[in-house]
């Protein structure tokens, strides 16, 4: 695939209030930078030179400038619609966001495709858009057409070769609920959860057909192509499954691997699948021969695997509950072995590698950018001071009851923190006063507060925050 995507959700890290440094666990990876989430969380990055393109949940699109990777910088966002961005990917002069929409007064507002001009990155600005049926989850970009996994009412086919007029021009509804899409050759291979893999011809993207599909005994989460065939992720009890594309028409399962845990990511490299399996870590299958996959080896993971990236010999597996980053050496895929790690403050769901070699992870807490080293010269410390004021992300967000703030003083100062509504109007007032450097947190309860979007506002030391936060009931 052309970008690279990292997809993870909501999660709080517990911070104790007061302190002034905090240590993470490590041993031969090495933090270079890192950005933390000071809108709310990020859902999806694709990486683009020197620029990374993330979708920011309820906050929109945020552009990073990643040429100084200890010092990534955001130089331009986009966040005029109240819709909740799922992810992001980018053609061209344009980045194209899919959007799942809020409910205000029981109607959807501010979901589908909407169409980014990033020609100039320091002021995004939306051109064009297409308000799906449901929830857009996924989106895929090939020649003049984007293609949008819209969950309950499945592949959108989205002309863009007007991009400040994009236009859905044919459309196929699954009979499940579309999770993810591969574009290969003049065919969309989708996951469709419960309704397994569908193949639908695309060489005439106005009557999108399904042509043929697999359903798969679990539910799919997530595909890839490679070859003539199609490797399924399948959830539960069901793991990965191979599934024969030479003839779209037919596709078959020729072979299976029920991995002990709960499937999550795939990726092919030369002959193998690396699978994470949430549960159990990193398994090795051999696809030698597609009709009988064979574990060779695993890594047990000491968290939840969510995604696996591969490369030069290494396997970099994103490890949740608090687990974090592992780098495990499959030069003998047989003995796969952990040879370094990264303890991330919060939950690490997706990972990804730039051409220079750092890896970038997305963890619910922030974008962070780290480099693998050799063992030898391993540095088994790390402590981040409080070097800049910071407000975080709030949890949850969306809430319906209470939602926890928290924030970060580099120097003592006196600071405000209050709720606005979208008109300017000061709903309340959480804290002023001063305070020492280091980690605060507290909470806003909705009270006789009506649904809706607030925002925080966050003043100290002359510099003010604003975030974005949801009420549902």
């Amino acid at each position: 695939m052309p970008n690279t995507r990292l997809f993870f959700t909501i999660i709080c890290i517990t911070l104790i209030a007061g302190a002034e440094l905090y240590s993470q666990d490590a041993e031969n990876v090495e933090q270079v930078g890192r950005l933390y989430n000071q809108w709310d969380c990020a859902n999806g990055v694709v990486i683009v030179g020197d620029l990374a393109y993330i979708a920011t949940g309820i906050s929109g699109l945020q552009i990073l400038n990643i040429s100084d990777p200890e010092n990534p910088e955001i130089i331009g966002y986009w966040d005029d619609n109240p819709g909740i961005a799922n992810s992001v990917t980018v053609s061209g002069d344009y980045a194209y966001v899919a959007y799942s929409p809020i409910w205000i007064s029981g109607d959807p507002v501010g979901g589908g495709l909407r169409v980014v001009d990033i020609t100039d990155p320091e002021n995004p600005e939306e051109v064009g858009f297409y308000d799906t049926p449901v929830d857009a989850i996924g989106v895929t970009v090939s020649g003049d057409y984007a293609y949008v996994a819209d969950y309950e009412n499945g592949l959108r086919v989205v002309d863009i070769t007007d991009p400040e007029n994009p236009e859905e021009v044919g459309y196929y509804d699954t009979p499940g609920s579309s999770y993810d899409v591969i574009v290969s050759g003049g065919y969309a291979y989708i996951a469709d959860h419960s309704c397994g893999l569908r193949v639908v011809d695309i060489t005439d993207p106005e009557n999108p057909e399904e042509i043929g599909y697999y359903d798969t005994p679990g539910y799919a989460n997530g595909v890839t192509v490679s070859g003539g065939y199609a490797y399924v992720v399948d959830g539960w009890q069901s793991g990965l499954r191979v599934v024969d594309i030479t003839d779209p028409e037919n596709p078959e399962e020729v072979g299976y691997y029920d991995t002990p845990g709960y499937a999550r990511g795939v990726t092919v490299s030369g002959d193998y699948t690396y699978v994470a399996d949430g549960g159990s870590g990193l398994r090795v299958v051999d696809i030698t021969d597609p009709e009988n996959p064979e574990e060779v080896g695993y890594f047990d993971t000491p968290g939840t695997a969510r995604g696996v990236t591969v490369s030069s010999g290494y396997a970099y597996v994103t490890d949740s509950r608090y687990v974090g980053l592992r780098v495990v050496d499959i030069t003998d895929p047989e003995n796969p072995e952990e040879v370094g790690y990264y303890d991330t403050p919060g939950e690490a769901f997706g990972v990804a590698l730039s051409e220079d070699g750092l890896i970038y992870v997305a963890d619910v807490t922030n974008v962070g950018i780290y480099r693998f080293t050799d063992p030898a010269k391993a540095d088994d410390s790390f402590i981040l001071h409080p070097s800049a004021f910071i407000l975080h992300p709030a949890y949850p967000n969306p809430f319906n009851s209470s939602a926890t703030i928290r924030y970060g003083l580099s120097t003592p100062c006196n600071v405000s923190l209050e709720v606005y509504s979208p008109l300017g109007q000061k709903i309340t007032k959480l804290f002023a006063g001063f305070r020492q450097a280091g980690f605060y947190s507290t909470n806003l309860t909705a009270n006789n507060l009506p649904s809706g979007l607030y925002l925080l506002r966050l003043e100290a030391a002359d510099q003010v925050f604003t975030q974005k936060i949801m009420l549902v009931r």
